[in-house]
């Protein structure tokens, strides 16, 4: 029992892009050789010593992490300090190492998703929108005995999706004009003469991220020899990608009380409440540290804000704006995305490898 790292690396790039993260991140595949067998993977927040521990006792030979191991470019590789050490540990172990950063924090269903959820809340929509989540509008120019199939290929490789709306497009007729040269094999028309043929214009909208994918697809289902096609950016951004977010409880709770059954449902030893006692409904949360959002938690009318590694000057600035804050810890509120993590790749590749989660936050 057992299946590529290629094959779950695979599957992770097309559930949290890649390219969602930010740009100063590094996320993707750490350590670890793609064609290497897993029959076993260790879903953490960290990569601690004692994930490498608990990823050795299960016979793990993946560590599929939040948290980058390797941030920043490495200037070498010193297995006398605990970090070149535990790198090194995990390379003679043969442990691969992927990390699902700031694009798991933007991802829809991501770290602050999840967090929404085991708190109770509905009706969730992102704080902040991304600015990774890009979309373009491909517009390509189809005979009509062909517009089903490129509208397929197209949407199948992940164009025409708008929020719970799949195979979104838009078509025009029109007419082509082509004069094929000696060279030229056309799909249609003579050679040496300028034809005019009736065509649709097919428009479709897909994130950037896939623009290779579904213009390769598109290539693919497409009759012509030449196709004409043109990509345009636009300014609007994928639905559902972004910060934090922000969500309604089915019915208010005292501050008191919401922030008792946040910490029940979050199993924290700890948790900071800081604000004045009052009706909570609209709450806004961020995994890890929602530092940065405190002020569009507050513009979004979010009655109470739970976040982890709030400072001192983090509160007053909370305090000020009338917004409680609720810190709940960095692991705590990023852990509940780990879960659902570990979740879907049991549910995706069950039967051929075991996913473990591990909530140890001790070195």
């Amino acid at each position: 029992m057992s299946l590529s790292l290629s094959r779950i690396t695979a599957f992770l790039q097309e559930a949290v892009p890649e390219a969602y993260a930010e740009e100063w991140d590094n996320v993707g595949l750490q350590v670890g050789d793609p064609s290497q067998p897993i029959s076993s993977a260790l879903v953490t927040v960290d990569v601690t010593p004692a994930a490498f521990r608990a990823a050795q006792s299960r016979g793990a030979g993946l560590i599929v992490a939040h948290h980058p191991l390797i941030f920043k470019p490495l200037k070498r590789l010193d297995l006398s300090v605990p970090s070149g050490r535990l790198l090194g540990n995990l390379i003679r172990a043969g442990i691969a190492v992927y990390s699902l950063h700031t694009n798991y924090d933007a991802a829809p269903g991501g770290i602050s998703h999840a967090l929404a959820a085991a708190i109770g809340l509905e009706q969730v929509e992102p704080l902040a929108p991304s600015e990774q989540a890009r979309l373009l509008k491909l517009a390509v120019f189809v005979p009509a005995e062909a517009l089903e199939a490129v509208r397929t290929a197209m949407a199948e490789a992940g164009a025409g999706r708008i929020g719970n709306y799949a195979f979104c497009s838009y078509q025009a007729d029109g007419t082509g004009t082509f004069l094929p040269l000696d060279d030229a094999n056309p799909y249609s028309g003579e050679r040496l003469a300028l034809n005019h043929e009736p065509e649709a214009r097919l428009e479709m909208l897909l994130p950037a991220h896939l623009t290779g994918k579904v213009v390769a697809a598109m290539l693919r289902a497409h009759p012509y020899e030449e196709v004409a096609y043109d990509l345009y950016p636009l300014e609007n951004r994928s639905r559902g990608v972004g910060l934090g977010c922000i969500g309604q409880l089915p019915r208010p709770l005292s501050l008191k009380r919401f922030a008792a059954q946040a910490k029940k449902a979050l199993g924290c030893r700890y948790m900071r409440v800081e604000g004045e006692e009052k009706p909570v409904r609209r709450v806004a949360v961020c995994g890890g540290s929602g530092r940065s959002l405190i002020g569009r938690a507050s513009c979004a009318g979010a009655d109470a804000f739970v976040t982890g590694d709030l400072g001192h000057h983090d509160r007053l600035h909370a305090l000020e704006l009338g917004l409680p804050v609720i810190d709940a810890g960095h692991h705590e509120t990023e852990l509940p995305g780990m879960k659902r993590l570990c979740e879907k790749l049991q549910n995706e590749f069950a039967g051929q490898a075991e996913f473990h989660l591990h909530q140890d936050v001790r070195l």
